[in-house]
């Protein structure tokens, strides 16, 4: 796989509507794993289609050495197909049964080609992915979202591609899924180019391309070294930009010391001049060569000035525009050992299905704790969270809710009015507070000016977000237990990181549901809960 690469030049991109994405974008991605980085709205997924040839660059070329494999973020698969088709393997498989029956047509040779072990090689991909249970009859349709993922990406390497381009591959996998997918492409030789928001997926990368208009930057080591350095160019790049702010400030202030002087020496040359009683034309030259000496040096000035102002520009440049939300939330304050919601037998039935183990299962949540619930994919986390919120009622058991308010932000952000500006939106949320109130808590929130008026229709991922926290942790009352389900899905690391800052400044009980390690340990969990097979037990936390 020494020719495994990924080489663009000089590749233009915009949609039909000539809204630019790239412009004039040159790199070259080499064997080995590599991580690709950048806001949501970038076009990371849009780089992937055009390496892939789904898309054609406006201008410049791309090219791939060797083999390429492609799993895009949304599979364009139906439920009708069954698991060997989707591997693209069932043609194979029936050519070798046909020999093996007796049928040495020429066809199903050429059909096998060099195959014969392809059942043997596609079970043991199928184990390594934790899909050993599926036979390859089973129609995807029944199958769910992370073993359509994994059954995915099972049929990439199946093709023994050169290189490999994933497009957030960890979307819907549980965390044992996570962990079999770290491993697989662990042992990955050739070039792997993997858009991901999942960091403990980026922490097994060997280099990190951070993706702008017109550059992709390469930095060598995972993501947290990257991290790293990123943080040591900011504050180059801040000392830069201070060093450059005083030394525009002093040729300021010099050019101003200069025209003072230079006026005090025309208007006492004047009155010299006067007083001497010199011929016109010699006081016409001596003040002409005045004005011009003044001239030059007022040039001077202000062209160091010019100077100044643009080291200043470049050296702002540099910075990154990351905000990070600082908060204080004291309203959602919770007392310890004050019981916020209590569970006793719960039961929940879909057809003739029970969801949970016989006996049901027991839950209480006291004070502020800060509560993960992990499980595997359709285990009923999210049907336990609705009976917490009390948008479904049990078939079973019983339950008592504290006087707090329980508020709940599911992944699809849903809960605001699509049609009315994020100022509307929290008005709504928290009639009682001054309308300078909210605009003061809006902009703690990044909400500043002009953004607080826009619809929620137009905003991003990461504002929508912030917008809907702003509603539900600032409404009243303030709520005192907060359900999260899946909340860092399609984020990208600087909404993540926006999220983790809004949740340590929340002072009340949080459940959240999410696959994300590290996520869960920067918000500070302090109780794991895992339900399983039906049971909810209370579980340590995972190991890193």
């Amino acid at each position: 796989m020494s020719n495994a690469s990924v080489v663009c030049s000089n590749v233009s991109f915009a949609w039909p509507d000539d809204t630019p994405v790239f412009h004039d974008l040159s790199f070259n991605v080499a064997p080995g794993r590599t991580g690709l980085v950048a806001p949501n709205g970038s076009g990371k997924s849009t780089l992937l289609k055009l390496i892939a040839g789904e898309l054609r660059p406006t201008t410049g070329s791309v090219s791939v050495g060797g083999t390429l494999g492609y799993l895009p973020q949304s599979l364009p698969l139906t439920g009708d197909l069954t698991v060997a088709e989707v591997l693209g393997v069932d043609a194979v498989i029936r050519a070798i049964d046909a020999v093996e029956s007796g049928d040495v047509a020429e066809e199903h040779f050429t059909t096998i080609g060099d195959d014969w072990d392809i059942e043997e090689r596609t079970r043991a991909q199928l184990d390594r992915l934790g899909l050993a249970d599926l036979t390859l009859d089973r129609s995807l349709g029944t199958l769910s979202g992370g073993q359509v993922v994994s059954l995915g990406l099972a049929a990439q390497l199946l093709r023994r591609p050169d290189v490999l381009l994933l497009d957030e591959p960890t979307n819907n996998l549980d965390v044992e899924a996570r962990h079999r997918l770290y491993d697989v492409l662990s042992d990955f030789s050739g070039c792997l180019l993997l858009v991901s928001h999942d960091r403990a997926l980026l922490d097994r990368m060997e280099r990190i391309a951070e993706l702008g208009s017109d550059e992709l930057r390469l930095y060598g080591g995972n993501f947290s070294e990257y991290e790293e350095a990123v943080r040591a160019e900011q504050e180059v790049a801040e000392k830069n930009v201070r060093n450059a702010e005083q030394e525009l400030k002093r040729e300021k202030r010099e050019l101003q010391q200069a025209r003072e002087r230079a006026d005090r020496r025309a208007s006492n040359a004047a009155k010299n001049l006067k007083n001497a009683g010199l011929p016109k034309i010699f006081a016409g030259n001596m003040k002409r060569g005045a004005q011009e000496a003044a001239g030059k040096s007022g040039t001077m000035h202000a062209s160091r000035v010019s100077e100044a102002k643009a080291r200043l520009d470049e050296a702002g440049r540099a910075l990154r525009d990351e905000q990070r939300l600082t908060l204080e939330l004291p309203d959602t304050q919770v007392p310890a050992g004050r019981n916020l919601f209590l569970g006793e037998g719960l039961q929940v039935r879909l057809g003739d299905r029970d969801v949970f183990a016989a006996d049901g299962v027991d839950l209480s949540v006291r004070g502020p704790e800060r509560i993960a619930l992990i499980g595997p994919n359709g285990a009923g986390k999210t049907t336990l969270m609705r009976l917490i919120t009390g948008e479904l009622a049990p078939d079973g058991g019983e339950i008592k809710r504290g006087a707090g308010r329980i508020a709940s932000l599911s992944q699809r952000l849903d809960l605001l009015d699509l049609d009315r500006t994020v100022a509307e939106n929290f008005a709504a949320f928290a009639p009682e507070r001054p309308a300078s109130e909210r605009m003061n808590l809006l902009a703690r929130f990044l909400f500043r000016g002009a953004r607080a008026h826009l619809p929620v229709r137009v905003l991003s991922g990461g504002e929508r977000l912030r917008a809907t926290l702003a509603c539900v942790l600032c409404a009243e009352p303030a709520p005192h237990l907060l359900l999260l389900d899946e909340p860092t899905n399609n984020l990208d690391l600087v909404s993540a990181a926006q999220l983790e800052s809004a949740l340590n400044s929340y002072q009340g009980a949080f459940m959240v549901v999410s696959h994300d390690e590290r996520f869960l340990r920067e918000i500070g969990v302090d109780r794991w809960l895992r339900l399983a097979d039906g049971m909810l037990t209370e579980a340590t936390a995972p190991a890193v």
